[in-house]
C-alpha cells in the first residue's frame, strides 16, 4: 500500500485510541462514581466489551459514514487524513480541558471541513448528513427521557424496599456497564471502520466499500485500548459534578444508555455516546428531583457539543490545505 494510505490507517487508529480514552468516562464514570466496582476493574470490564461489540452488531453505522455522506468523488486519501487530524486535534485539546465532548461531532466536523476545503458544499450527500446530524442531535433528547423513564421505573420497582437494595442495584450496573461497553464499541469503533475502509477505497486498494475483517479487529482493538488506559479528567466529570450519584441513579443511566446507543447502532445512526450518557445521567436525576442537578455542569457541555463541529471543520480544512500542499492529488 502507498505511503499516505498507511498514514491514514495509523491516523485513524490514533483517532480510535483517543476515541477509547476520551469516551471511556461515558462507560465507567457511574460504576465508579457508587462504588459498584473500583477503577481498575471496571476499564478492564470496558475495555472487553469495546473489543467485542464491533464483531457482534454489524458494520451499519461504518457504512453511513463510509458511503452515505460525502460524494465518491470528493473522499480521496488527502479528504480522509485531513478530517482525522482535525478530529484528533479537538480530542486531545477537550481531554486536556477535562470537557467531555463529542469524539463523533469531532469526527463529523472534520469530515466536512475537510470536504469543504478541497471539494466546496455540492460534494456533500444531503441526504445522508440529514441522517447523522437527526441521530447526533435527537440522541441526547433520547437519553434524557430514557434516563427520566428508567428512573421511575426503578423507583416503583423499588417502593418499600430497604436500604439493603443498593447492594441489588450495585450488581446490576455490572449487567448494564457490560452493555454500555458493547454498544459504544459497537457505534464508536464503526466510525473509525468506515473512515479506514473510506480511505482504502479512495486508494484504489479496495473495490468497493467492503469492512474487511483486519479493520475491524484493528479499530476494536484501538479503542479498548485507549478505554484501558482510562479518561481520569472525564471520569470525574460525569461521575460526580452532576449531581452525587447512588446506585440507582447508576443503573437507571446506564441502562437508558445502552439502549439508545444500541438502538442507534442497529440502525445505522452514528451516535455521540458522550451526549447520551451525559443527558441519561441528567434525566435520572431529574426523575428524582430537579433541583439536585448542576445544571451550569450540563450547560458547559452543551456548549461544547454545539462548538465542536465547526471548530473541528475548521481544523480539517486548515490541514487539508497543508497536506494538499505537502502532497497534492
Amino acid at each position: 500500500m502507498p505511503v499516505e494510505v498507511w498514514a491514514l490507517i495509523i491516523a485513524a487508529l490514533i483517532y480510535d485510541f483517543w476515541n477509547g480514552l476520551h469516551d471511556s468516562s461515558n462507560v465507567v464514570a457511574t460504576v465508579i462514581s457508587t462504588q459498584a466496582l473500583g477503577p481498575r476493574t471496571a476499564l478492564l470490564l470496558a475495555s472487553l466489551g469495546e473489543v467485542t461489540g464491533p464483531f457482534l452488531f454489524g458494520v451499519a453505522v461504518a457504512r453511513t459514514i463510509g458511503s452515505e455522506l460525502v460524494m465518491e468523488e470528493a473522499m480521496t486519501v488527502n479528504v480522509v487524513l485531513a478530517a482525522l487530524i482535525g478530529a484528533i486535534a479537538w480530542n486531545v485539546l477537550t481531554w486536556a480541558l477535562s470537557i467531555p465532548s463529542s469524539s463523533s461531532h469531532a469526527l463529523i466536523g472534520g469530515i466536512l471541513g475537510a470536504v469543504l476545503a478541497g471539494y466546496g458544499p455540492q460534494a456533500i450527500r444531503v441526504e445522508g448528513l440529514d441522517k447523522i446530524l437527526l441521530a447526533l442531535f435527537i440522541s441526547p433528547i433520547l437519553g434524557v427521557i430514557a434516563g427520566f423513564l428508567m428512573m421511575r421505573f426503578l423507583r416503583f420497582a423499588a417502593s418499600g424496599a430497604s436500604p439493603k437494595i443498593n447492594r441489588w442495584f450495585r450488581r446490576g450496573q455490572l449487567v448494564t456497564a457490560s452493555a454500555l461497553a458493547l454498544s459504544h464499541g459497537a457505534n464508536d469503533a464503526q466510525k473509525t471502520m468506515g473512515v479506514i475502509t473510506l480511505g482504502l477505497v479512495a486508494a484504489g486498494v479496495l473495490p468497493a466499500f467492503e469492512v474487511p475483517l483486519w479493520v475491524i479487529a484493528a479499530s476494536a482493538g484501538a479503542i479498548a485500548l485507549g478505554t484501558l488506559f482510562g479518561g481520569w479528567r472525564l471520569i470525574r466529570t460525569l461521575g460526580g459534578r452532576f449531581y452525587r450519584l447512588r446506585p440507582i441513579h447508576g443503573l437507571g443511566a446506564q441502562g437508558a444508555s445502552t439502549i439508545v446507543i444500541l438502538g442507534a447502532a442497529l440502525l445505522g445512526g452514528p451516535v455521540s455516546t458522550t451526549q447520551v450518557v451525559s443527558s441519561a445521567i441528567v434525566g435520572a436525576g431529574s426523575a428524582e428531583r430537579a433541583r439536585m442537578v448542576r445544571w451550569s455542569v450540563f450547560k458547559n457541555i452543551l456548549v461544547a457539543w454545539l462548538i465542536t463541529i465547526p471548530l473541528a471543520a475548521l481544523v480539517s480544512a486548515l490541514a487539508y490545505g497543508l497536506i494538499q500542499a505537502l502532497n497534492p492529488v
